[in-house]
């Protein structure tokens, strides 16, 4: 029998987050592609688009006027996903199968800088710190509100993940409830901060228990195998995960100390975090020559921690947290080629084609300098 071959041999990976894996089906990149094919993305946009909602001095479709920004813009969503408190009840359920939990929160969209036409990618480090300030006002004005448990930041870019106006902008939902997704997650950290785990020089948790988030970035960023590492600098590793799901998905965190949301962040990390952010998108964007797709979320401590001990909500979840930010873009072979999670993958679990060691050497062999900058 042959000698297992990652690069070539069907496996599965555990995914340590969400206890899932993911089955890597790495000889099935050759395969032939007649499936759908997206339009291109836009290659270049105005500066300013009077048509736009988003647009300094625009008006919205709801009828507010956009003042005329300078910087970043955060407003309240005119087509909120949740109702602000307070909400009725639901009533009780005709069958206990059938339960339904009432829920509130409110939804604000995060407009990154007036240009229309500039993506983080296309951003200087110094707007991109403007930026993850904006988050931390954001975030900690929505965890006082009452009732609030948990406040998600993200970013959709591009037409195929469901973005609606192109112009560069992020959106907080903060909500009554811990979704489900982050909930597994701080419910992992939780488990292996209580665990009895071998002793390694990794960072450690509060109280110096182990976390799972700070032993798995200090592996990566040790070089003891590197294979997976896109980009690092003094405090900041990205990778596409062992257990990465999408082709290109990079995992973005801290790994020199155990850092449980942007508020903990010392003025080098920022930057540092600024920095970062601009090259893993500038490579996204130069490995096919588009404006790269993606869906990022921040995952953190569920509310700032002054919050979190005066409301006696989620104080747990936030000792545990490891602040880290996910990047789950769809593309695969080209521009215009995507991964879909269909059949087997909505049915039975994940599966890749690319090794996420294949997908990193990718990202790496990408120029830090934008294509449409360098001529690429």
């Amino acid at each position: 029998m042959a000698e297992f071959d990652p690069t070539s041999h069907p496996h599965r990976r555990y995914n340590p987050l969400t206890e899932e894996y993911v089955l890597v089906s790495p000889h099935r990149a050759k395969r032939p592609w007649l499936g759908q094919v997206e339009p291109p993305q836009a290659l270049s946009l105005p500066e300013y688009d009077p048509a736009c909602y988003l647009c300094p001095g625009n008006q919205r479709i709801g009828g507010a006027t956009n003042p005329v920004y300078s910087s970043t813009f955060t407003f309240q969503n005119d087509f909120a996903a949740l109702a602000p408190a307070p909400v009725p009840s639901p009533p009780e359920p005709a069958h206990p199968l059938l339960a339904t939990r009432a829920v509130h929160g409110l939804c604000d969209v995060l407009i990154f800088h007036p240009r229309h036409d500039l993506t983080l990618a296309r951003l200087k480090p110094l707007d991109i710190c403007t930026i993850i300030d904006e988050w931390v006002r954001v975030f900690i004005e929505r965890s006082k509100e009452n009732g609030i448990r948990y406040v998600q930041i993200f970013e959709n870019k591009g037409a195929m993940m469901g973005c609606s106006n192109p112009h560069p902008h992020g959106q907080v939902w903060s909500m009554s409830d811990i979704p489900s997704i982050p909930a597994k997650e701080l419910a992992s950290l939780r488990r292996y901060a209580l665990s009895d785990v071998a002793v390694s020089s990794a960072p450690k948790g509060p109280l110096g228990r182990p976390c799972l988030l700070c032993e798995y970035a200090h592996f990566e960023a040790s070089g003891a195998d590197d294979k997976r590492v896109v980009a690092k600098n003094d405090d900041w590793v990205a990778l596409v995960p062992w257990w990465a799901t999408w082709p290109f998905e990079v995992l973005l965190l801290p790994y020199r100390r155990h850092i449980a949301s942007l508020l903990e962040l010392s003025s080098d990390e920022k930057s540092n975090l600024a920095q970062i952010l601009s090259e893993v998108t500038i490579r996204f964007d130069n490995l096919f020559s588009c404006s790269f797709a993606y869906s990022m979320g921040i995952h953190q401590a569920p509310l700032a921690r002054e919050s979190a001990e005066a409301k006696h909500e989620c104080e747990d979840e936030c000792d545990v947290a490891h602040l880290h930010f996910h990047f789950l873009p769809p593309l695969l072979r080209s521009a215009t080629v995507r991964k879909f999670l269909v059949g087997f993958e909505l049915m039975a679990e994940s599966q890749r084609d690319l090794t996420p060691e294949q997908g990193a050497e990718r990202l790496r062999g990408c120029p830090t300098t934008h294509y449409t900058a360098a001529g690429l």
